[in-house]
């Protein structure tokens, strides 16, 4: 377990160590997108300035700090992290450390984009994942969440990285319905099939109620909080927290969910994050009750 400082304990939270660090996640797009989703729990869009884009300097500081702690695996999320002009070589550099999965909406993987996309995975010992989103069945739920015309466009990425010969791995919410139920996600994944992917690959996630999906559906109700009697060594270790954090143009947070919590942040380097955290705002509820973690 790392040690760090414990600061000062909050009576009736539970806590969670840092066990190892395991995973660093980076806000590379930081919260600038080209799309504005409604059930985004950031709230990224294209006039989203709250996060800044992070330059390859400075991923590279932190890459430095990650290698020398034993970090053993990288993830790229933003915001849209192909609207960082830095992005292509931020995944040389990172590949040459360990495994990168990318996450992203699906809309700029052009051609050439997914040729030199699996230039880089074959040019590096650890794998390239790219991690699409959907959230529908089709245009008629997908594009209500993330503006008219998407779905065609995402699955047309899909089928470009494929094509080069990447294999996405396909996200998707619980904002499509019934995805999941065991029935739903094998019905999704013979949709994917349907696309051309002959070994389709799915990651279901719930849903945050922070941010714009507060407004889309609701926000979290007043006993959807974590209390010390609901939890365990066992699943406290199987929290993201417990093994990972996230680095953005503003610092060191404890996970991808928060970095719109000011008690989130832990510091300005990755080293003065190595500290447990309090389980206190109410996205903690939904990560510990799903039992789910954002990485892949």
């Amino acid at each position: 377990m790392i040690d760090g400082p414990a600061g000062r304990e909050r009576p009736g939270v539970p806590r969670v160590p840092l066990r190892a660090l395991d995973t660093l996640w980076f806000q590379v797009g930081g919260t600038i997108c080209n799309l504005r989703c409604t059930h985004c729990f950031i709230s990224c869009s294209p006039d989203n300035h709250s996060h800044a884009m992070m330059s390859l300097e400075q991923v590279r500081v932190h890459l430095e700090d990650a290698v020398r702690l034993g970090v053993r695996e990288y993830y790229f999320t933003g915001g849209e992290p192909f609207m960082n002009r830095d992005l292509m070589p931020i995944l040389e550099e990172t590949l040459r450390c360990g495994p990168v999965s990318v996450l992203t909406n699906g809309l700029f993987l052009d051609e050439q984009r997914c040729r030199r996309l699996r230039r880089i995975a074959d040019g590096s010992e650890y794998s390239l994942e790219i991690r699409i989103s959907l959230d529908g069945w089709g245009p008629e739920d997908h594009d209500a969440v993330r503006g008219t015309g998407t779905f065609q466009r995402t699955v047309a990425g899909i089928r470009r990285l494929w094509g080069a010969g990447l294999n996405p791995i396909i996200t998707v919410t619980e904002a499509a319905k019934d995805v999941g139920s065991g029935e739903g996600r094998a019905r999704f994944l013979d949709r994917l099939r349907g696309f051309g992917l002959t070994k389709p690959r799915l990651k279901i996630l719930p849903l945050w109620r922070i941010g714009a999906e507060r407004e889309r559906s609701r926000g979290y109700a007043e006993w959807e909080r974590l209390t010390p009697d609901m939890v365990t060594d066992g699943s406290l270790a199987a929290l993201q927290c417990s093994t990972g954090r996230m680095v953005t143009s503003r610092g060191v947070y404890v996970c991808p969910i928060l970095i719109e919590s000011e008690q989130a942040r832990l510091g300005e380097r990755i080293g003065d994050s190595l500290r447990p955290f309090d389980l206190s705002h109410p996205a903690c509820y939904t990560c510990h009750v799903s039992g789910m973690t954002c990485s892949t």
